[in-house]
């Protein structure tokens, strides 16, 4: 990297667009559905009662702090950052990072009202409503759509919650075939698919389908090295992987989370203040930097 602000802007703007392509990608996990058909095995009510344990593996915590091991893959380069990762049920999701552990450099924070995005070393800072950054916008992505990615857990676009009504939307896929059941959505122009344990019913992987004239996004997003929280597992390796002609010069995207130090304390302040002395910049400009590096 050429210098600081380059491997910030990088670092940060890569993850936005990572997160946000996770609303509209194609398959990528190595999740093929394609001449699948259930073996009858599952009748309705089997459904509805292995969509229950799907959903009950959620985890009971409403706060989750960890430390964070934040990877970037690119082509031929990889980046590092440590940092942290603290989250509120319903309220807010932060990534803050800092390169060798001295100070924080960079903050990603996504509440259900906007996005907040700091540049700590330059004192630069975006914040907008969803409807105002436009790679969210396009890919009708909101902030229960990132929970869900961060919390390992379903999903209903445009809905807070799981209900046992909403169930009724998801098909499962149980084939002799297959190593682990598929649980799938279909909601206008998006295919969401969760791939998930036969026996527990634990989220393993998810994917979406989108289909646009504009291009095509790739997303697949797994879940690994699993761990106790209270009286249910989490995963501590979270990875996605993006391919879209989107980006320059690299279309490929990969990004780890490595979690570590779990804990549910709330002894944190929900929301950012932001100080006098940042600069607010608009969204489009510094996303066609980023494009264009």
């Amino acid at each position: 990297m050429k210098n600081n602000k380059t491997f910030l802007y990088i670092t940060i703007f890569s993850l936005s667009l990572i997160l946000a392509s996770c609303g509209t990608s194609k398959s990528t996990t190595g999740i093929n559905t394609s001449g699948i058909e259930t073996d009858g095995s599952m009748a309705a009510e089997q459904n509805i009662d292995y969509l229950r344990k799907v959903y009950d593996n959620e985890v009971y915590a409403q706060n989750i702090s960890s430390k964070i091991k934040f990877t970037i893959t690119a082509g031929a380069k990889d980046v590092s950052v440590s940092g942290s990762l603290k989250m509120k049920k319903d309220e807010v999701i932060r990534i803050q990072l800092t390169p060798l552990g001295i100070m924080e450099a960079g903050r990603i924070e996504f509440t259900k009202d906007y996005v907040l995005i700091m540049d700590r070393i330059n004192k630069e800072y975006i914040k907008a409503d969803y409807s105002q950054v436009e790679f969210l916008q396009q890919n009708g992505l909101d902030f229960y759509a990132l929970q869900a990615l961060f919390w390992n857990s379903l999903y209903v676009p445009g809905a807070q919650k799981i209900t046992d009504s909403s169930l009724k939307n998801f098909t499962v896929t149980s084939n002799s075939a297959l190593k682990n059941n598929l649980v799938s959505l279909k909601k206008g122009k998006m295919d969401y698919v969760w791939e998930t344990d036969k026996t527990s019913g634990q989220i393993k992987a998810v994917n979406v389908t989108y289909t646009d004239n504009n291009g095509s996004t790739e997303v697949g997003c797994t879940y690994d090295s699993f761990k106790s929280l209270g009286t249910k597992n989490f995963p501590t390796d979270i990875t996605l992987n993006l391919h879209s002609d989107a980006i320059k010069d690299t279309n490929t995207l990969s990004m780890k989370i490595a979690i570590s130090n779990m804990d549910t304390s709330d002894d944190w302040e929900t929301y950012t203040d932001i100080s006098g002395k940042y600069k607010q910049v608009s969204v489009q400009d510094v996303m066609n930097k980023i494009l264009s590096m």
